[in-house]
């Protein structure tokens, strides 16, 4: 049995790659990470404008965290997305599905705000993930 239950129960409507509902097992380590952005390790920002390529950095910065945390991927039950435009949505499911477990993906929110902290930038994202008891 996995650390994480993964469900979408039929009382909700249709979840279109997310997971209304994550249960985690007693006993597994929680790893939170903060909201990452699509600035490179040494400084560089992905093109400006560019979706595809913001969104794959933050996802890799997303992981990068979650490997310092002692996670991984397929420990992620909750990601919180936040966008300026939602127009854009379908170029940052189809990214995020490369990183995450299509299998089992996980619980999601998609915030829409005015601005982030640079007007480049397009997406921030942050994780919740569950390691199993050792």
């Amino acid at each position: 049995m996995s650390h994480i239950n993964f469900s979408t129960p039929p009382v909700l409507p249709p979840a279109n790659g997310y997971s209304h509902v994550a249960a985690i097992a007693p006993g597994s380590r929680l790893v939170w990470t903060s909201g990452q952005v699509p600035i490179a390790a040494d400084g560089t920002p992905a093109a400006a404008g560019d979706w595809a390529a913001q969104t794959r950095l933050v996802m890799q910065n997303v992981g990068a965290a979650l490997e310092a945390g002692g996670a991984t991927w397929d420990d992620v039950f909750k990601l919180t997305i936040f966008v300026v435009d939602t127009s854009a949505l379908p170029i940052v499911r189809a990214v995020r599905d490369e990183f995450v477990n299509l299998q089992r993906p996980p619980t999601s929110s998609l915030v829409q705000v005015a601005g982030l902290f640079r007007p480049d930038i397009l997406i921030e994202i942050e994780a919740v993930a569950a390691v199993p008891a050792a």
